[in-house]
């Protein structure tokens, strides 16, 4: 049993990787407009979103 709930969480975290990876582009994007129209509240809720994602993303590294 313990060798099918490993091989559930690999194949969990090669499908979610991706997935991350495209959150993460797609939040630097944000905060790289928000930087050029300096609106400060978006760059907050990006840098935490991008923090989220990191967090998650080394999780599922683990």
């Amino acid at each position: 049993m313990k060798y099918v709930m490993e091989a559930l969480r690999r194949k969990e975290a090669e499908e979610r990787l991706p997935v991350i990876k495209l959150e993460i582009d797609y939040e630097l994007a944000t905060l790289y407009e928000a930087m050029q129209d300096e609106d400060t509240l978006q760059i907050i809720k990006s840098k935490e979103r991008l923090k989220q994602l990191s967090e998650q993303w080394m999780a599922l590294m683990d």
